[in-house]
């Protein structure tokens, strides 16, 4: 099997400034987890550690809503969330409503191989990530200039009586970053998801998305594939994204490619809210669509990178 890492990081109205940053966040991702699923040392990949890593690497880049730079709740507070999952047996770690941490991706994957749960949220999940050893932050750490800025745009259009329904989500505000998510598979078959988020510009505090969601932000399947999703989390989660796309693989015999872009096309259509989507298979095939004006994507076999941004885009350039 032909070992392939895909990332992305986010989908929505993404504009000109962010373009840049979000391209070289992601290829900087990829080459972060190279060692992961390509070792050097000529043994066999991990895809688990490999989207593990990527994401990671996003956590700590304010072009991304995820860890450092996260959206901010309508108190000026980043509350994190993430999921993982290992397609091999089907387990999963998912966390919400962390704060301060820097990464949520590796809180959640303790939670995944240190606990007999799946979940875990609020001052429970906080009190985990620090009985594991991850850093208390100093309140604030993670929030950043654009984060305030867009916050406080948020709260103008509602003073104004402006519907902020569909308009105002984690990638459609002006400037705003947009969440990460990795799907790999390697040499063994293996795949794996990760998904990491701030959420969403002004939400209500203790509101959760779908990104630590099962079937919705994340999945992985080695029978099927893996899927992570990214956009407006209310309609994601009701459309359950992630499971409706693998749905298509297994039941419709779509390609990934094809079932990825059938599903947010009907979510879209039926449900308004706008998302994107990155897919890998069982037979190595990728999958990448979005309904909204951009979606960051790039992925990498272990040799190029290939990216982009925008609809009928595409870059290589050596990994």
């Amino acid at each position: 099997m032909e070992a392939i890492l895909l990332v992305h990081g986010g989908a929505g109205d993404i504009t000109d400034a962010r373009v840049d940053g979000k391209l070289d966040g992601m290829k900087q991702a990829l080459r972060s987890a190279k060692e992961h699923l390509w070792p050097s040392s000529g043994e066999d990949g991990n895809a688990l550690d490999a989207v593990e890593a990527a994401v990671r690497e996003m956590e700590c880049n304010g072009n991304f809503n995820a860890g450092y730079g996260a959206c901010l709740n309508l108190e000026e507070k980043a509350e994190v969330e993430a999921s993982i999952m290992d397609g091999a047996e089907l387990k999963a770690g998912c966390v919400t409503l962390l704060h301060d941490i820097l990464h949520p991706i590796s809180v959640a994957r303790c939670v995944m191989e240190k606990t007999k749960h799946s979940f875990l949220g609020g001052t429970a999940a906080q009190k985990f990530a620090l009985e594991q050893g991850f850093e208390q932050l100093e309140d604030g750490s993670l929030v950043t200039k654009d984060a305030l800025l867009a916050l406080n745009e948020f709260k103008n259009l509602q003073a104004k009586g402006l519907d902020t329904t569909y308009a105002r989500t984690e990638l459609d505000v002006p400037g705003e970053p947009g969440t990460v998510g990795a799907v790999a598979i390697d040499s063994k078959g293996n795949i794996a998801v990760a998904t990491s988020t701030g959420g969403i510009t002004g939400k209500v505090p203790g509101r959760i998305g779908d990104t630590p969601l099962l079937g919705c932000g994340t999945y992985a399947d080695n029978s099927i594939g893996g899927v992570s999703t990214t956009g407006h989390g209310e309609t994601i989660m009701r459309f359950n994204l992630a499971q409706q796309i693998l749905s298509k693989i297994r039941y419709e015999k779509k390609t990934a490619q094809q079932a990825t872009e059938d599903a947010c096309k009907e979510m879209t259509e039926r449900l308004i809210g706008t998302a994107g989507a990155i897919t890998i298979d069982r037979k190595g095939q990728i999958g990448i669509y979005w309904t909204s004006k951009r979606m960051a994507w790039a992925y990498t076999k272990g040799t190029n990178i290939i990216c982009g941004i925008n609809h009928n885009e595409k870059f290589i350039e050596e990994l």
